[in-house]
Parts: structure tokens; sequence; C-alpha cells
């Protein structure tokens, strides 16, 4: 069965490493049940760009945790054209939908970004495990760029939610299921 995972959660909330489990445990039951010759893949498929001394020691701290059956991918824009690409057998964890939309939005490229990204991962075949940064608790940001991120994120966030079998809230390291297998 065909999982889509959205994991939320704040900054060091443990959501990325949640989300590793679920990825781990869905790729090792395709390898499990896949009766076929095509093999099953892994996919760390990595949204963030190493600007800075302190994102590069992010990147590889969370690249320490993963074994060698992950393959990773870096892809700061384009995730519709990864999604539409994987097979049935690939379980893709993209990490994470808030730098993606950052990145977008400095682009100028969210909308249609958007959109292709929500019809791919509405038709794929493949696992795919989704981490974004929970933003909407706080305070409303004072200037515009800063209120459009935090908006785009909610409505992004509820539209994955929506296609998503599995919603998940991490919050100091204790995973709260928010839907699961579609409820």
């Amino acid at each position: 069965m065909q999982l889509t995972h959205l994991v939320l959660g704040g900054a060091r909330s443990g959501k990325s490493g949640f989300a590793e489990k679920v990825a781990q445990a869905a790729f090792e039951q395709s390898q499990s049940v896949n009766k076929s010759l095509e093999k099953s893949s892994l996919i760390y498929l990595a949204t963030a760009t190493a600007g800075d001394d302190e994102m590069k020691a992010r990147i590889a701290h969370h690249q320490q945790r993963r074994g060698p059956e992950w393959q990773l991918l870096e892809e700061p824009l384009n995730l519709a054209e990864v999604v539409d690409n994987a097979s049935k057998q690939t379980t893709i964890l993209i990490d994470c939908l808030t730098l993606w939309l950052s990145n977008c939005l400095h682009h100028g490229c969210w909308p249609e970004h958007r959109i292709n990204f929500l019809s791919s991962l509405e038709n794929s075949s493949a696992n795919i495990i989704l981490v974004s940064n929970e933003v909407g608790s706080g305070i409303v940001p004072m200037g515009e760029l800063s209120r459009q991120f935090v908006d785009e994120s909610g409505w992004l966030q509820q539209q994955v939610a929506a296609i998503a079998s599995d919603v998940t809230l991490v919050v100091a390291g204790l995973e709260m299921p928010l839907k699961r297998a579609g409820r």
C-alpha cells in the first residue's frame, strides 16, 4: 500500500529523525513485499542548499544519521519532477517543504511549482514522507514577506495533509498522530 506521510514540527523537534524512521520502515516493507525484479530505492530528497557554515553543519548532522542504503538527491525547486519519476518501489523522504517554499518564493516560481507538486503528490505510486516546519503557531509576523511565508506554509500544509494518508506532529521528540491511513 502506498504511503504519503506528512511530518510537522517546530525547529529541533525531532521531526526529521522521526521521518527517517518512517521512511526506513516503508522502504523495508517495500523490499519485503516487492516480488518483481525492480529494486526498491530509498531517497533522501534535500531541499536545503548549503549557503553558510551553519547550514553545512546541519546538513552534515543529518547525513551522519543515515545508512548506506540512502541515496541523496538535492533538489531545491523541482520536487514535482522527482515525484513524477519515482516508481512504486521508491520511498522518498522530502526534507523539508518550508525550505522548498522559501526557495520558490525567492526564485519567483511558487504558484506554478506548488500546483505541479500537489498534482504529482496526488498521482504518485511511490511512498513519500514529507517534513515541514510548523510556523503558524506563533504570532503574526510584522513584515509582508514573512507573513506571505507563514500564510503559504499553512495553506501548503493543509493541502498536503488532505492528500496524505498519515499526518504526525512531533513536539519535543514525541510523535502525536493527527491522521492515520486516511482517517
